[in-house]
């Protein structure tokens, strides 16, 4: 299986009337129950709207993102599916259910972290 990263940015859902987010929630909450029962849900939530910061190679931590970045993740969603085929099928149920646009990403995998929590698993 692969694991893919659904995510829109700050602000996407900014159009929704204050009134309809509980719909919202209620919709999103149906997709996340959906997708935990297809075994296919490995994390998601929306990111508190703030500024991040950034802890560079050498320990230095600054604010950023920067004045000129434009986008910034407000939520994300991580599934572990067979294709993206089905990646994209869950994108567009969450786009649905936020009423908003979904970004879709492979993520790159890694043996030796799985084999790592597999163990850790093992261990208890």
């Amino acid at each position: 299986m692969t694991q893919y990263l659904i995510s829109f940015n700050d602000g996407a859902m900014d159009h929704i009337p204050a009134g309809e987010m509980p719909d919202v929630g209620k919709a999103s909450h149906a997709v996340v129950q959906e997708a935990v029962n297809a075994g296919v849900w490995v994390y998601g939530g929306g990111l508190e709207r703030q500024q991040a910061t950034i802890v560079a190679t050498d320990g230095t931590v600054t604010d950023g993102p920067y004045p000129e970045t434009r986008e910034v993740i407000g939520g994300l969603v991580v599934v572990d599916v067979a294709t993206r085929e089905e990646a994209l099928a869950w994108a567009a149920k969450i786009a649905a259910a936020c009423r908003c646009a979904q970004e879709i990403r492979e993520l790159m995998p890694d043996p030796e972290t799985d084999a790592m929590i597999r163990e850790a698993a093992i261990r208890g």
